[in-house]
């Protein structure tokens, strides 16, 4: 159907009418990719109605609403359970941000953070932790730096950090 309109539109009139349809039609990959600087990095989203048993990876952000049991591993990107996510997993991740419920460990190279409706049962390990008032969590939190810890304790930004607390509160 594009095509036979591309194909009538010279014939009756100028050739400048038809590119900017076809400029159109291509126009949302470019734009992408002038936005982002990595063109196939989008969120993929699990919707409230869909569960998944077994192993999950991915190489995208992805958001969580249903249900998933088993494992979940997208390590260089960004997890977010949803406000009606039910998580049953051990979970891997760059960043976790948790606004359903988690039952499992969590491991993230970056942050985790359990939002003010958020519940975590397990372990945490990442560097950097936010548990907002009125979220739960029951398990213990363990808050490895990234690289090697020698690298990185003589830097002047890491002596605060060794002083603030284990578990950081963010109010709602």
């Amino acid at each position: 159907m594009w095509k036979r309109d591309e194909a009538v539109r010279p014939a009756s009139g100028p050739p400048a009418a038809p590119q900017p349809t076809t400029q159109t039609a291509a126009s949302p990959a470019p734009r992408q990719d002038a936005g982002q600087a990595k063109p196939m990095e989008h969120t993929v989203n699990i919707g409230k109605s869909v569960v998944i048993k077994g192993e999950l990876n991915g190489s995208e952000d992805l958001t969580i609403e249903g249900q998933v049991e088993g494992t979940i591993q997208l390590r260089d990107h960004v997890l977010t359970i949803g406000a009606n996510g039910k998580i049953k997993a051990q979970v891997f991740a760059k960043a976790v941000i948790i606004q359903g419920e988690v039952v499992g460990n969590v491991t993230a190279s970056e942050r985790v953070e359990i939002k003010d409706n958020g519940s975590v049962d397990g372990d945490i390990v990442s560097p950097r932790v936010a548990i907002a008032e009125g979220a739960h969590f029951r398990g213990s939190v363990d808050m490895q730096r990234k690289g090697a810890p020698g690298a990185q304790k003589p830097a002047a930004a890491s002596a605060p950090a060794v002083a603030a607390p284990a578990v950081q509160k963010v109010g709602a």
